[in-house]
């Protein structure tokens, strides 16, 4: 499964294609293999396993400032839009085959709900989108979970114990969520507390405590029949904010590495089993004619197209109007809803979902429909992720949609900060006795270049060399490891100095996370390369400092 995952990863990178795209395909072909075992892991494990950490790392990677200000789209969308989804798809198959009780039909819409915008953005970011288009998708994406997830498991009691109130469930809706979230905040300051006492001396063990903290989260919560979702999304928005100034650069980077890979693992793998499971589904609905079951999942598939083209057109409609009426700008504009109305593919969150369904109700009678509606969430799935998928470049192009450099702009300004700041912090350390004259010199002149460059707005990657050997004399002999570790020294209270004031832009909504996590990763590498030539001095002072500019 994990070969098989590491060639369609090499396959969706050449040919263009969203990586989930080839991971629906690969896993429909793997349910035409014969003899090939099928997979069966207790649900709730299923959801444990898979569903916190996803929630999490998107949780981590947000950007909180980005979210705020477009928080009104967001919201409609992971919202209401979510809920209408889910009632519209419930009503649709509740009409379609006795076989769904209401409360079945509920969880179908509450998995099927939910886009996930993971492969749109792939192919947005790339291409260069509107900011504002690239923020919406991913916001909604990471609220969307939560309600969504909320909403299901709400369901999936109401099927397994055949009772629901509609009171009583907005009820709980309320008091799970708020504590949920109080429970994720409280985790995520604890863990703070414990990362700092920790911060740079064990990055092997910090990280295995970031691999835990979604569970850390979710577990308690869970346990308090509060929404352990929200709890993990909590967690990971607060640590998110938090991170940069109680994790070590060597910790991030191997952190950064460990989640993608995490990320890469679980959703190859949920992909892998629904296709192992697909033959057992199918031969429990012989029942069924193969034709009659793709029916149902293209109208189903059209219902959720259908639901959400509607209604972001309708709401974009009436804030136009309204808009207009108030004398304002008007917004949004129709390329860009009508693009966000159009990306609505589904993804791995809809099958660990559905994967995830009990398999007897309380009174050990079978799930209603469910081996239904993990056929249906796949064709859902393929549907909108394989046939939308395909025709995001071709729209994004046909509308003439493409930013407007604002990271570009953000970026050059955050770097010219963050140069400034560490020049002061080198004048500061150049008026005491300590530091080595020549190694002075040699930062002042390579960050006054650099400064230079980014106040002018420089965004040419190539364009401007750092003359930062030029007229420097070479140190060499006694003298050669005095003036390396007089350079590391100075070289490492700059990039603190830098780090600090990029962290601060970020907290004050001058840059958003992403601008500040790509500084930040520059600055975390030149940071272990200076920690590096500690125990491996190099022949020159320079030769390895300099390699990073």
């Amino acid at each position: 499964m994990l070969s098989v995952s590491a060639a369609l990863r090499l396959l969706a990178r050449r040919i263009g294609v969203p990586h989930p795209v080839l991971l629906v395909l690969g896993g429909l072909a793997l349910a035409f293999v014969p003899g090939l075992p099928r997979i069966t892991i207790a649900p709730d494990t299923l959801f444990l396993i898979f569903v916190p950490p996803l929630l999490y790392w998107a949780a981590l990677t947000t950007s909180l400032r980005d979210i705020r200000r477009q928080f009104s789209p967001i919201a409609r969308l992971a919202t209401v839009l979510v809920l209408l989804t889910m009632a519209v798809v419930a009503v649709v198959v509740h009409a379609l085959t006795p076989e769904f009780t209401w409360a079945a039909a509920f969880v179908l819409g509450a998995i099927i709900s939910p886009p996930d915008p993971v492969a749109a953005v792939a192919v947005l970011r790339p291409l260069g989108a509107p900011r504002d288009v690239v923020t919406i998708l991913e916001g909604e994406g990471l609220v969307n979970d939560a309600t969504a997830l909320v909403a299901y498991q709400i369901a999936v009691a109401a099927a397994v114990t055949g009772t629901f109130s509609p009171g009583r469930a907005a009820l709980q809706l309320l008091v799970t969520g708020a504590g949920g979230v109080a429970v994720g905040i409280g985790v995520g300051w604890i863990i703070a507390f414990a990362r700092r006492r920790l911060i740079g001396r064990f990055p092997i063990v910090e990280n295995t405590i970031s691999l835990l903290t979604p569970f850390f989260a979710y577990l308690p919560a869970d346990w308090l029949n509060l929404s352990g979702v929200l709890s993990v999304v909590a967690v990971g928005l607060y640590l998110g904010r938090k991170g940069p100034r109680i994790v070590a650069s060597a910790t991030r980077v191997q952190a950064e590495s460990m989640w993608i890979m995490v990320q890469f693992l679980l959703e190859s793998f949920v992909f892998s089993m629904v296709g192992l499971e697909l033959p057992a589904v199918v031969r429990a609905l012989r029942s069924h004619t193969l034709g009659l079951l793709i029916g149902y999942g293209a109208l189903i598939t059209l219902t959720a197209i259908v639901t959400r083209l509607a209604y972001t057109l309708a709401a974009t409609s009436v804030l136009r109007y309204v808009r207009r009426k108030r004398g304002k700008q008007v917004r949004p504009p129709w390329a860009e809803a009508t693009f966000v109305a159009w990306t609505g593919m589904r993804g791995g969150d809809s099958l660990v979902l559905a994967l995830a369904l009990p398999f007897v109700t309380v009174m050990h009678q079978p799930f209603p429909a469910r081996d239904l509606i993990v056929f249906l969430t796949f064709c859902v799935i393929f549907g909108t992720l394989v046939v939308q998928g395909f025709t995001l470049v071709p729209l994004l192009r046909l509308l003439r949609l493409k930013g407007q450099g604002e990271d570009d702009t953000e970026e050059a300004h955050a770097r010219r900060v963050a140069a400034e700041a560490g020049l002061r912090r080198l004048e500061e350390a150049a008026r005491s006795d300590g530091p080595d004259a020549t190694a002075v010199e040699h930062l002042r002149r390579k960050h006054a270049e650099r400064l230079r460059r980014w106040a002018s707005r420089d965004r040419e990657k190539h364009g401007v060399r750092d003359a930062e050997h030029r007229g420097l004399a070479k140190v060499s002999g006694d003298g050669a490891e005095q003036h390396a570790a007089s350079y590391r020294s100075l070289r490492t209270a700059m990039i603190a100095a830098e780090r600090e004031a990029i962290v601060d832009l970020r907290d004050r909504g001058a840059i958003g996370d992403d601008v500040m996590r790509r500084i930040q990763r520059e600055l975390d590498l030149e940071t272990m390369l200076l920690e590096s030539s500690e125990d491996d001095a190099p022949e020159s002072p320079y030769d390895a400092p300099g390699v990073v500019s």
